[in-house]
């Protein structure tokens, strides 16, 4: 096997094998781009399957399917037009354009996080350190580190089109719908809304494989939570162990992982919200189903300053291969920016009525304006003076208590006489309230997870005096479930075997048909594509109506009953059965 790192032997296992190669190869293909063959298709579609049924099926949250091109506005509300950039160094020498703060990283073992760093710093970094240009080799020093939007742009309809981009995230085709999804869940909080698609990010210098594209798939939850009222339901995971890296163990100069339950993380504070210490103990607990090894993964908390725009808190979690930390998922209180600035820019609602055991009396203050005495005085300002009025009203009502008050109106302080705001304080009887929701955010990276599975089951032994490689995923990922061959292909045997296959394809599973080569070149095959189990028609089958069933890890081998073997291997694959019970 070529390739001395995980990453050279998973590159080339997966170019020979069908899980994924370069786009495009034939034209000298293009970075960041990712062609998933028949082996990496299916082992991707029974991840996304497995997300689908813990994150969206078993919680009770809605699937739908959002465009992957959305109009200008609503990336400008989403701040993604102003935020959405890396850090960008150019070549002066052969004008290639690197990822900056990616660049320090590798060069300076010491600096763990340079995104979060200023740009000015960064562009030091990179004199301080001596950091060339990968391409040619020429000094970086001095060269300006820029941002750069990762947003690909694209026209909306033929002539005058409008500006349109391809999504970054599945996220907005969640939040500008949330009127409709409210309505669908009948206003009652709290409830999600999940999407697996496409997103597009115009990455710098993609690397690393399926590590970092510019087309990928993400797995996302929008978990809209009443942040007075709604609270985690902690007691289903409150013993599941974390490894937890947080923000004081980074900052420390010997920080450390802690391995903290989900009720000790919260109690210690270390975990501010409980909906983000409930989604990370269910997806640990999914994480090793799907076999990612719990010896090679953490949650890493983003340091103050990479996080995101949106978020106040976010923890990663993160998987090691090759001695780098992969981000896999990222868990992210974005609290109500979305719904708000949605809210602002379409002026549409985006809250939930939350309705009252009974109804209240309470006090309002209020504001009745005297247009005959704001017309004159502020012209086509009166009506912003008013809307300003009824905003100071509701949200300082003290400030009407002298002879006058000051609003502001297109950054001008404007002054208005207390006698003609109409100002009062009324008592209403209300049967409930408008609400905007928080959100809790999962974001999963499904190509990563492809990524980090393969490379945690990749495995070498040897089997009879001959070296081996096999996957080692867990049966119900598996690309394929169970390859059938025949011992020989004649004396019938073949024909039986290809009717086996007929039938346990019938049954649901994922079958593979093999009678080429040696029996054991074929065990290899199945191997190395991480096949769980073999089954193999040979000369005793004619006779006692069994074959014999090869489980892939241990190699060991039990015969079994033909008329079982649906039942079985669907028991095998699903963990309902041990393969030592048969």
């Amino acid at each position: 096997m070529s390739g001395d790192t995980e990453t050279e032997r998973l590159a080339e296992l997966a170019k020979r094998r069908g899980f994924f190669s370069r786009t495009a190869a034939a034209y000298g293909g293009v970075a960041g781009f990712y062609t998933y063959g028949p082996q990496g298709a299916a082992l991707k579609d029974n991840l996304e399957a497995a997300w689908r049924d813990r994150f969206v099926t078993r919680e009770g949250h809605m699937e739908i399917s959002a465009p992957t091109v959305m109009p200008e506005p609503v990336f400008e509300a989403s701040g993604h037009l102003e935020t959405f950039n890396d850090m960008l160094v150019e070549c002066a020498e052969c004008g290639a354009s690197h990822r900056a703060d990616h660049l320090v990283e590798d060069a300076a073992a010491d600096v763990e996080d340079a995104e979060a760093l200023p740009n000015r710093e960064v562009a030091d970094l990179l004199a301080e350190f001596g950091i060339v240009c990968p391409s040619c080799g020429a000094d970086l020093a001095g060269e300006p580190v820029e941002e750069f939007n990762l947003m690909f742009e694209t026209n909306i309809g033929p002539g005058d089109s409008s500006p349109g981009y391809l999504r970054p995230e599945t996220a907005q085709g969640i939040f500008v719908e949330f009127p409709q999804f409210a309505e669908y869940a009948r206003n009652q909080l709290p409830f999600g809304v999940a999407q697996i698609g496409r997103a597009y990010r115009n990455e710098i210098s993609p690397r690393k494989g399926l590590v970092r594209l510019r087309e990928l798939t993400q797995a996302e939850l929008e978990h809209f939570v009443d942040p007075e009222d709604d609270e985690a339901p902690l007691g289903r995971v409150a013993d599941v162990t974390l490894p937890l890296y947080s923000v004081p163990q980074q900052q420390a100069d010997d920080g450390a992982v802690q391995e903290l339950t989900v009720r000790e993380a919260v109690e210690e504070g270390v975990v501010g919200s409980d909906w983000i210490a409930y989604y990370l103990g269910i997806s640990k607990r999914w994480y090793e189903q799907i076999g990612v090894d719990m010896d090679r993964f953490r949650y890493r908390q983003h340091l103050p300053g990479e996080l995101s725009h949106y978020a106040s808190d976010t923890w990663d979690g993160e998987s090691e291969i090759d001695g780098d930390w992969i981000e896999l998922t990222g868990f992210a209180y974005r609290g109500s920016y979305d719904l708000d600035r949605h809210a602002e820019y379409s002026e549409k609602d985006y809250t939930v009525f939350k309705q009252y055991d009974e109804p209240v009396t309470v006090e309002r203050p209020t504001v009745d304006p005297d247009m005959s005495y704001l017309g004159p005085e502020f012209g086509e300002d009166a009506a912003d003076v008013a809307d300003a009025l009824e905003a100071l009203a509701e949200r300082e009502p003290d400030a009407f208590e002298g002879d006058s008050v000051a609003i502001e109106v297109d950054d001008e302080v404007q002054t208005v006489p207390v006698e003609h705001t109409g100002f009062a304080i009324e008592e209403v009887t209300e049967s409930g309230e408008h609400v905007r929701p928080h959100t809790v955010e999962p974001s999963f990276g499904v190509d990563r997870l492809v990524y980090t599975v393969l490379a945690h089951a990749y495995r070498q032994d040897e089997v009879d005096g001959e070296r081996r490689t096999y996957l080692s995923v867990p049966a119900d990922v598996a690309p394929t479930t169970v390859g059938v061959f025949p011992l020989m292909d004649k004396d019938g045997l073949d024909d039986r075997a290809r009717e086996v296959a007929r039938t346990l394809r019938g049954a649901g599973l994922a079958v593979t048909y093999d009678d080429s080569g040696a029996i054991g070149r074929r065990y290899r095959r199945q191997d190395e594509v991480g096949t769980p189990f073999c089954v193999t028609v040979d000369y005793d089958t004619p006779a006692d109506d069994t074959v014999t069933v090869r489980e892939r890890d241990s190699t060991a081998q039990k015969r079994v009953p033909v008329a079982d073997l649906p039942d079985t291997l669907t028991a095998l694959r699903d963990g309902d059965r041990s393969f030592e019970d048969l």
